[in-house]
């Protein structure tokens, strides 16, 4: 029986084609004959209790200048497919909860859901790292100043970031004495009315922020290290940083080894660790990327795999 692959994100036509992390799974699960099936958030709905989508037969290529062909829209409920690719990106605010109360829907009826939307909703990319105490830097959680400004005081160098951001945007670094502290809180916490993170500076950033892919609990042994532009603190790709393939290392090992388990519980069957020197910080489960980088410095297909566990999830699903 041929298998049904839906996948939600952002517009296909204004992807990345040297870069994005989706069209791979895409060209994946297409190698393998499956039926792919494209939806945007807004094509998804409830009516009378049942989770539908006008969905697109879709069809991928390995072709720079059309990467793409939809067919006729099918207006069809969500169960009908047998599993479903949540990537949307970033920002996960009401309208992506919303999302996955829908998809939510179609789990319950038996869709194989990647990732979990109940880990999806759970699991704040950063505070989500902050249950990793043994793995991670000295951090804060709040919208309270004056904590904040403590924070500062104590490490002298630190991070402060929103905590629903990514690709490094709105990430600021406060040093000893900085006189934008009160500045950067007012903006980043809305004078006090939204919470954020407070991190101690990792001066090993110089080296890179190291992205390492999990498939279901089990680590990729190559990562991404996104190293900074000269006088930049972001290695964040979408901030310039540039990418370097290499192995990963004993500690990063071990600490992908004490988050496995909290992944497999939660469903979440791809993940990206995000680790500067020896030190995790992020955990990325909403749409983990840098599959492509990986795969071309290894000759790698990380995709591959995953499709390869998603096909294991069903068959034991019968």
């Amino acid at each position: 029986m041929t298998i049904k692959l839906g996948v939600v994100m952002d517009p296909i036509a204004d992807i990345n084609y040297k870069k994005d992390t989706t069209l791979a799974m895409l060209w994946a699960a297409q190698a393998r004959d499956w039926q792919l099936y494209y939806m945007e958030q807004q094509d998804l709905y409830l009516r009378d209790g049942e989770a539908r989508a006008a969905m697109t037969p879709l069809t991928v290529f390995r072709d720079p200048e059309s990467w793409y062909d939809l067919k006729e829209v099918e207006d069809r409920p969500l169960a009908e497919l047998d599993v479903i690719l949540m990537r949307k990106d970033p920002p996960f605010d009401n309208e992506y909860i919303y999302s996955t109360y829908i998809l939510e829907d179609a789990e319950r009826k038996g869709t194989l859901v990647v990732n979990r939307c109940q880990g999806l909703r759970d699991s704040n990319e950063k505070v989500f790292a902050t249950q990793f105490p043994q793995c991670s830097p000295p951090v804060l959680v709040s919208r309270e100043m004056n904590r904040l400004r403590d924070f500062h005081r104590e490490h002298q160098d630190v991070i402060y970031k929103p905590l629903d951001g990514m690709g490094g945007s709105s990430i600021f670094r406060a040093r000893e004495g900085d006189p934008n502290v009160s500045v950067i809180l007012e903006t980043l916490t809305n004078h006090g009315r939204q919470s954020i993170m407070a991190q101690r500076y990792i001066p090993e950033i110089v080296d890179g922020d190291k992205r390492i892919l999990m498939i279901n609990g089990e680590v990729v042994p190559y990562c991404l290290a996104r190293v900074p532009l000269a006088g930049e603190l972001r290695g964040n790709l979408a901030a310039g940083g540039s990418g370097r393939p290499q192995p990963i290392s004993d500690r990063d090992c071990w600490i992908a080894e004490q988050v496995a388990p909290f992944l497999r519980q939660r469903g979440i069957l791809f993940a990206g660790l995000d680790v500067i020197g020896d030190y995790l910080t992020e955990i990325n489960v909403t749409s983990p990327t840098c599959i492509r980088e990986i795969d071309a410095g290894y000759d790698l297909d990380i995709a591959g795999d995953l499709m390869d566990c998603i096909a294991g999830e069903l068959d034991q699903r019968g």
